[in-house]
């Protein structure tokens, strides 16, 4: 999701230099669409969020699109199977709607801020919908691409009248010449979101790797782990090994 401002801007005076000197049809096969769509598909063994177990320790479904603009405000959508959400909480489907804006502000540092709305349609536990701002900053170093986020769940019923934040970095390391990807992540949750320990707060952890091979299909390993006290989720937080298949286009 990422654009360049600074590419950006270069473009639009090469193209208004162009008008004089290009028929018509030239400029129009050469013009940038003005949205593009993206879109991915794929099976994971066990649907972790934030270490959580959310499709009962099964295999579950997901995909989604995403629409850019060239500005690089972006609008999309993501859904995946679940089974009850591992805790009898969120039914057996979340779908995930989000907008936002992802650009780079320098050579090599991008940004990425938006909301997200977690929806779970076939839940009839009570309320479970969740609502979240977040703001990214994503500097790039050689081959390594690291993330460092935060993520605001303002106070909501969904909650229990209380608020959530979250804390992430995370590591994406391509060896050169080949189709090896290393990842690792780290996150930290202080509130009520998918937080199952006494006081409020828990760390998540991940280490994998994945090969990227015939243009978009991936396959990849990870390791996952999360701290977690509550009987509730007995089996549905224990540290796991996260294989999956998938497809970008």
């Amino acid at each position: 999701m990422l654009t360049s401002v600074r590419s950006l801007l270069a473009a639009t005076v090469l193209a208004g230099a162009a008008l004089a000197a290009t028929p018509a049809m030239a400029q129009d096969d050469e013009e940038t669409p003005v949205v593009t769509i993206t879109g991915n598909v794929s099976l994971v063994t066990d649907y972790r969020f934030r270490g959580i177990g959310l499709s009962g320790g099964d295999p579950a479904i997901q995909g989604g699109l995403t629409a850019t603009t060239s500005p690089g405000i972006y609008v999309g959508a993501w859904a995946s199977s679940i089974d009850d959400g591992g805790t009898g909480f969120y039914g057996e489907m979340e779908l995930d709607v989000f907008a936002g804006w992802a650009g780079e502000v320098t050579d090599g540092v991008g940004v990425d801020v938006g909301a997200l709305y977690y929806l779970y349609p076939t839940n009839d536990f009570g309320p479970s919908d969740v609502i979240e701002f977040y703001a990214k900053v994503k500097p790039t170093i050689g081959p390594v691409a690291l993330t460092l986020g935060i993520a605001y769940a303002p106070e909501q019923d969904s909650l229990a009248g209380f608020d959530n934040i979250y804390a992430s970095a995370d590591a994406a390391i391509a060896i050169p010449d080949t189709p090896l990807t290393f990842t690792g992540h780290l996150g930290y949750t202080d509130g009520d979101f998918m937080t199952y320990t006494g006081d409020g707060t828990a760390f998540d952890w991940s280490v994998g790797a994945s090969v990227t091979v015939l243009g978009g299909l991936s396959i990849g390993v990870s390791y996952v782990g999360v701290e977690s006290s509550d009987p509730r989720i007995s089996g549905f937080d224990d540290d796991t090994v996260v294989g999956s298949l998938g497809f970008s286009f």
